[in-house]
């Protein structure tokens, strides 16, 4: 080194320690916390503030920033634990929860290992609640029962500094025994509504046939009033042209009656004889008579 260089330093080193202490302390006291960071800042070993993200200054050797929090969202690893419900069977329960920490200054300082603390409280909260619920109700309220344990552990997990953001329950799984016993009590239930739904389609089948019969009887009770009417009228008609025509009109209608049955029975298929009585042969001749004289 040059003895001017040596010299010129010997005479500023106090200016230059000072600068380095300058530099440090500001590198100290300076403090860029990232977006998804909080930091827990200690002054004598005590809680002093906690920094959010962005710029923050601290007192340099005073202050120190004693924790790094993340406050992503975390899940915890799937755990599994046996429950007993209220009808006595043994179920065991896939469970998952998601978190993340709010408060960071309650979690440092009031529990120590927080994914061991938050998955015995889910045990502990699972089996309380599914010992309330018999096997039926866990199968078809899962919903229900998932919001409950939710809230268990908000209220609990809140003295941490932590928000439960979901809780699942992923999946509920049963013993053989008590697997094929539900498998026998599902093969009955179908069998049964089998039997159910072929008595409503037998059921149904005679109120249809029913009905046919009580719709064609309707309509042949239509059609003999009808014939009857007719039948009415041509009485009323005849006997208005007796009183109108006298014995003759009757003797007439008796006629052309003989004549259409004759009629009637030339009709018939093949070669065929017909005996025709001598009061039809004079019937014939009197309705002829008449019919001339009306004339």
């Amino acid at each position: 080194m040059p003895p001017e260089l040596a010299d010129l330093i010997g005479q500023n080193i106090a200016l230059i320690v000072l600068a380095f202490v300058i530099l440090l302390a500001v590198g100290r006291a300076v403090r860029i916390v990232p977006q998804s960071e909080k930091y827990v800042v200690e002054r004598f070993g005590r809680l002093h503030a906690v920094l959010g993200p962005g710029i923050n200054f601290i007192v340099p050797f005073l202050d120190r920033v004693a924790h790094r929090i993340s406050v992503l969202e975390r899940q915890l690893p799937t755990s599994r634990q046996d429950a007993i419900t209220a009808d006595n069977v043994l179920v065991q329960v896939e469970t998952s929860v998601f978190y993340r920490i709010i408060e960071p200054e309650k979690t440092v300082y009031r529990i120590r290992d927080v994914d061991a603390a938050i998955a015995t409280t889910v045990a502990g909260i699972v089996r309380s609640e599914i010992g309330t619920l018999e096997l039926d109700q866990v199968q078809s309220n899962r919903a229900q029962l998932i919001e409950r344990i939710r809230d268990s552990l908000a209220n609990i997990v809140d003295d941490w500094g932590i928000e439960v953001t979901r809780a699942e329950i992923l999946d509920v799984n049963l013993d053989e025994a008590t697997r094929a016993a539900m498998l026998q009590q599902l093969n009955a239930e179908r069998a049964r509504r089998a039997q159910v739904t072929e008595a409503e389609g037998r059921r149904r089948a005679v109120e249809l046939a029913a009905d046919g019969d009580l719709y064609a009887a309707e309509q042949q009770s239509k059609a003999k009033r009808l014939l009857a009417d007719a039948e009415a009228y041509a009485t009323a008609a005849i006997a208005t042209a007796i009183r109108d025509g006298g014995i003759e009109a009757a003797q007439y209608q008796v006629a052309m009656r003989q004549v259409e049955v004759l009629a009637e029975v030339g009709k018939g298929q093949g070669k065929q004889t017909v005996i025709v009585p001598a009061s039809a042969v004079e019937a014939l001749g009197d309705a002829f008579r008449m019919l001339r004289g009306t004339k």
